[in-house]
């Protein structure tokens, strides 16, 4: 069997259900809580509002999140509260994945590419520094890419293209790793090597093979 590590000289890590273990369903509850909104009238308000993706793409701040997410769920929510129910679907990141990272790190230059916004990215820092006693995720890899800093988010091609000029990869020698298949294909389509994560158990599997 082929290795997808075969001549892999760089690998991109998604964040979000590939380092970081993530569960939507406690965001959607959270917010429920606060409303008259069932959980399935939360979840659509989010999937039909583009305000989550403006604000991972850069396009609007946290303030204006906020805000639209007050008027859409009808709801007079303080920032502090629409924060924590926002970032409540950020579980935890287990240190031993985050050992593996630093090991890695010895044989292959290592990135990040998420799509992830202000407020997500604080907390991110606030789980890896209570996992490490202090650290952040810069700590695990040699740069990070954020959407909302870039002011492009996956699966476009131009988010891409964008890391892999800035680290004249070579696509056939890069291998991206992402838990959500629309992002494969975006991967894809600029030739690079991708692996669709369904299972994160297996990041640690595959690297001791």
């Amino acid at each position: 069997m082929i290795s997808v590590l075969n001549n892999i000289s760089t690998i991109i890590f998604d964040l979000g259900g590939v380092i970081i273990n993530i569960d939507i369903n406690r965001s959607v509850r959270a917010f429920a809580g606060h409303t008259n909104l069932s959980h399935k009238e939360i979840y659509t308000k989010f999937e039909e509002g583009s305000w989550s993706r403006d604000l991972e793409k850069g396009d609007i701040g946290p303030d204006t999140f906020r805000q639209e997410v007050r008027r859409s769920l009808n709801s007079d929510l303080n920032d502090e509260q629409v924060d924590r129910a926002w970032n409540a679907m950020l579980v935890d990141v287990p240190i031993s994945r985050l050992e593996l990272l630093a090991k890695l790190r010895d044989k292959y230059q290592t990135l990040v590419l998420s799509n992830t916004n202000a407020i997500h990215l604080a907390a991110f820092n606030k789980i890896i520094s209570s996992t490490t006693q202090g650290g952040v995720i810069n700590d695990y890899f040699d740069q990070v890419y954020y959407s909302h800093e870039l002011g492009m988010r996956k699966p476009d091609i131009e988010i891409f293209s964008h890391i892999i000029d800035a680290h004249e990869l070579v696509p056939q020698e890069t291998l991206f790793i992402d838990d959500m298949a629309i992002n494969i294909m975006g991967a894809k389509s600029v030739g690079l090597k991708t692996l669709h994560l369904t299972d994160q158990e297996y990041l640690a599997e595959l690297f001791s093979r």
